[in-house]
């Protein structure tokens, strides 16, 4: 059997989950100087990482509220952290909108000035005719699978050792200090974990599935913005391999570990988009190309777990339900912070693991 320990016998911190936020962890403690070995179950960022829509969702009116202040950093960290992940694996993360469109059809968006007939006009004169107004947010969006795939080039790149295949199995403490690990391909002798399994991390995270679909966009629809209503999104990809096109989500299914697709939940996704942008009513003009489903990592109340746990040396980061492309940055600085035994410099009383004990 190959032992992790002859590759890296006490490395200061593992995390066990490869996807967005483990890895942007690990890079963030690799940068601050220690050494770190990831574990990842199956193959690194293949589920919910790279199966997001990916807007930068600041100002998402149905964001809980708790989270403004993490959001608010996560987005004045993300151009430094784009740029390390391109110095260290010289990969362009491009950025595809600017702006989203949001719908005033839900009560609980109050936030928002609707804009005028000329506004929206001059923004997008293909939405729906008719009453429904609209307000306009600054929200960036990028392509999740471009993020996954440059993040991933920069981990090989960093001195963070990444074990592929590998299952976390149980956890010990150690009489002589730190951790015993053991996985699936042998034991390991870390200083400190961090949990970072998403949907997997087990209680009271739990797998919510969201089923979504990518489409090609007709020429009547020269979408340059995300546009955005209850309980549906459309955000375009401007640039790159899927440009022209635009990604429909998401369902909301508490379904357990199911990532199957079916016809039904695509058909009322795109007749709930069609409600917004009536051109993506018509399969014909707007074709199917893929469709896809992600297990989100939710909480009984939608709110990321991040801190220590009872035991000692151990940290989680995971919850972050529809906002883990948003909050890596963030989660990365604040739980380096805390595994550092620093003060992290915004409050993470809201996201303690201990709440739900």
């Amino acid at each position: 059997m190959h032992m992790l320990h002859s590759v890296l016998p006490k490395p200061d911190v593992l995390i066990a989950g490869a996807g967005i936020i483990g890895l942007s962890l690990a890079l963030e403690l690799d940068a601050r100087g220690a050494k770190v070995v990831v574990l990842e179950r199956d193959t690194a960022l293949a589920h919910a990482s790279s199966r997001a829509a990916g807007m930068l969702a600041q100002n998402d009116p149905h964001n809980r509220p708790e989270l403004g202040s993490l959001s608010a950093l996560s987005i004045q960290l993300y151009p430094d952290f784009l740029a390390r992940i391109k110095k260290l694996g010289d990969a362009e993360v491009p950025l595809h909108t600017t702006h989203a469109l949001q719908a005033l059809d839900d009560k609980r968006v109050t936030s928002l000035d609707p804009l005028s007939a000329e506004e929206l006009r001059g923004h997008a004169p293909f939405l729906a005719p008719g009453d429904l107004q609209f307000g306009r947010l600054l929200e960036h969006s990028l392509d999740p699978r471009e993020l996954c795939a440059a993040l991933l080039l920069a981990v090989r790149a960093s001195g963070v050792v990444l074990h592929e295949g590998t299952t976390f199995e149980s956890v010990a403490e150690r009489e002589a200090g730190g951790l015993c690990v053991k996985t699936s391909r042998g034991d390991i002798s870390p200083g400190k974990m961090i949990h970072t399994q998403g949907p997997w991390a087990g209680a009271p995270v739990r797998p919510v599935k969201g089923q979504m679909l990518l489409v090609k966009l007709p020429p009547s629809l020269p979408l340059r913005e995300v546009v955005r209503g209850a309980g549906i999104y459309i955000v375009p990809r401007t640039s790159g391999e899927r440009a022209g096109c635009a990604v429909i989500g998401a369902s909301v299914e508490h379904a357990g570990f199911d990532e199957q697709t079916n016809a039904a939940t695509e058909a009322s996704l795109r007749a709930r988009a069609a409600l917004l942008l009536p051109a993506l009513g018509d399969a014909a003009t707007a074709p199917t190309i893929s469709t896809w489903a992600g297990l989100r990592p939710g909480t009984p109340d939608d709110l990321p777990l991040l801190g220590s746990l009872a035991a000692e040396h151990q940290f989680i980061a995971a919850g972050h339900y529809r906002n883990g492309i948003l909050l890596a940055p963030a989660t990365a600085r604040v739980m380096a912070d805390v595994v550092e035994g620093k003060s992290p410099e915004l409050s993470l009383q809201a996201f303690a693991p201990a709440r739900f004990s």
